[in-house]
């Protein structure tokens, strides 16, 4: 059995090193761009989708 010592810091250091800023801005401008969406839009259907996507997605919301 290998021991993995991978840790956050570690991973943070290698996305830093392959992520250009123009990448992680869009990354960051989409999940906010989403997150937008499903907080403020009610309409009832859309919302119904909306919630749907984020389970197939794997997100738990409640």
């Amino acid at each position: 059995m290998s021991t993995n010592s991978d840790t956050v810091a570690d991973r943070l250091a290698t996305a830093r090193a392959q992520v250009d800023p123009t990448t992680a801005l869009a990354a960051i401008a989409l999940v906010a761009a989403l997150g937008f969406t499903l907080a403020f839009m009610q309409e009832p259907l859309a919302h119904d989708a909306l919630h749907d996507f984020r389970h197939g997605a794997g997100i738990t919301c409640h």
